[in-house]
């Protein structure tokens, strides 16, 4: 059985605001650029308790919290602070899977620091990245990935949740269906129409008919439901795109889709700041009612810099769209691809001027 630790810093890019400068210690601090179409990257505990959340606009960040500090993202900073908390990892093990510059799993089924318990080597991480790094971290302990990650978000912030092997059944049941991987508003709302809401209601459903209803996915949930997940921590795994995909509840035109398109590529913009790696292409994703998807994508000359240059491209690319203006659409998806090291990126930009 593995013994898997899932790291997530407590709304690290504000606290290593808060740690850098003390002057906003104990404030609501908020990263972000301003403008009317920025998204919050980060927001501290303090503002959290107004209603701000990551990937939210700035602007109605602004409303919700107006005493708070806003600050532009400092990316660099934050990737190198990151890179030493992958050092603290790898003294623990080799077997690191980095989700972001702020999360990561650990196989630590045999760790190299001899402790006996996978819960030990977690408290020891988190006191290691407390006392060398002054800032906090939650850690999941659990048999699996899909587990440790929900224990990880338990009791955040600066927390340690163990999920033991044989009490998965008990704490699995209660929790609603929303708390499962890939289960977003639309599923959601699949599931209720089975009278499904906790996963307890999930796991009366036999497997045949839930992939019969869901397809792949339902397999996968059935799994999922019974704490089923075998799949294995893959150290430097480099992501290969992120994107962000909305199901209408109505099947819309083509020339009303720029409200989504700007929120999806918004969502998108948040998700690659977290990345280490620097995207160059931008991809547009539609499905049509009759179900067929089509892509179109751009590579400029150099990577999107903002999140308003990746929303003007990706408004670009539907026009690009070559089909009857009766069409109507199930689908739209904002997404970045072809990741590169950022220091290769710069470097392949000096060629082209």
């Amino acid at each position: 059985m593995r013994k898997i630790v899932h790291i997530d810093m407590d709304a690290f890019y504000a606290s290593v605001e808060q740690r850098d400068n003390p002057q906003l210690r104990g404030k609501p601090v908020v990263v972000a650029w301003r403008g009317s179409r920025s998204v919050v990257c980060a927001a501290s505990y303090e503002a959290r308790k107004f209603g701000v959340r990551s990937a939210m606009p700035a602007v109605r960040a602004e409303r919700l919290c107006p005493s708070a500090v806003f600050l532009p993202p400092d990316f660099p900073r934050y990737r190198a602070v990151s890179r030493q908390a992958r050092e603290i990892f790898k003294r623990h093990t080799d077997l690191i899977e980095p989700l972001s510059l702020d999360e990561a799993y650990l196989d630590v089924s045999h760790n190299k620091t001899g402790l006996p318990t996978a819960t030990q080597v977690a408290r020891t991480i988190r006191e290691q990245i407390r006392t060398e790094l002054n800032l906090t971290a939650s850690a999941g302990v659990a048999p699996n990935k899909f587990l440790a990650k929900i224990a990880s978000d338990w009791k955040k912030p600066d927390g340690l949740f163990v999920i033991q092997p044989e009490d998965v059944d008990s704490f699995l049941s209660p929790l609603s269906v929303e708390r499962l991987p890939g289960v977003g508003k639309v599923t959601e709302e699949k599931l209720k129409g089975f009278d499904v809401q906790t996963i307890a209601d999930l796991r009366r459903m036999d497997l045949p008919t839930l992939e019969g209803r869901l397809g792949r996915y339902g397999v996968r949930l059935f799994d999922l439901a019974r704490g089923i997940d075998e799949s294995e921590v893959i150290p430097d795994r480099p992501t290969q795109s992120i994107s962000a995909e909305d199901t209408f509840e109505q099947d819309v035109l083509l020339t009303e889709m720029e409200p989504m398109i700007r929120r999806l590529a918004e969502h998108t913009w948040a998700a690659s700041r977290k990345e280490s790696r620097i995207a160059r292409t931008v991809v547009l994703k539609l499905k049509t009612s009759e179900f067929t998807i089509l892509t179109r994508s751009h590579t400029p000359h150099a990577p999107p810099s903002s999140c308003e240059e990746l929303t003007s491209i990706a408004l670009s690319l539907r026009d690009r769209i070559d089909l009857s203006p009766k069409q109507r659409f199930r689908l739209v998806g904002v997404g970045m691809s072809n990741f590169h090291d950022a220091d290769n990126a710069s470097a392949q930009l000096v060629l082209f001027e």
